[in-house]
């Protein structure tokens, strides 16, 4: 009984000593480099099906718990079959920024706004204004290198049209 306790007593010591030093991967500003999918949402789904793509992410803290971030990317939305049996594939291209929030050591909650820029020519073409609420967990996996993994709904806006989808961003920031 003796001995639980003394190795309970210790393992809770660490954590505290942990918890109050900070861990010095989760310090400072960090690039990332992320894989992003998209999974449509109401009438929007009845033309595509998925996307895909990839971000760069920056980061900078402000304070202990907030951090202004910057993202752009490229996501290619894939579709169903539309007229003559060609399916639809449309590029784009994110550019946002916004603010990441950590509620605990290594979960946070962030808003971004931004652009989309179609890379479709003639009718398709165009720019949509994004707005993202997100929420993530962001931890340490080396000294410098941090996997971030994050859930948000994005709404694209253009011409009283909007686009919305769940978008999932598997990270690593260094």
């Amino acid at each position: 009984m003796k001995r639980c306790l003394l190795v309970f007593l210790s393992f809770t010591i660490l954590i505290v000593a942990k918890a109050q030093t900070g861990d010095p991967a989760m310090e400072g500003p960090k690039f990332g480099i992320g894989a992003d999918f998209a999974f449509p949402m109401g009438s929007f789904k009845d033309q595509t099906n998925y996307g895909v793509g990839g971000s760069l992410l920056y980061q900078h803290p402000v304070s202990k718990n907030l951090s202004i971030t910057g993202n752009v990317g490229y996501l290619e939305l894939k579709g169903k079959k539309t007229i003559l049996n060609l399916k639809y594939s449309e590029g784009f291209i994110p550019v946002k920024a916004g603010a990441r929030y950590f509620l605990a050591e290594n979960i946070y909650g962030g808003a971004e706004l931004g652009v989309s820029i179609s890379t479709a020519s003639g009718n398709g073409s165009g720019t949509s204004f994004i707005y993202v609420p997100a929420v993530g967990v962001a931890f340490p996996v080396s000294d410098k290198g941090i996997v971030d993994l994050g859930v948000r709904y994005e709404s694209w806006t253009r011409s009283s049209s909007t686009r919305s989808f769940i978008g999932i961003r598997a990270g690593y920031n260094f």
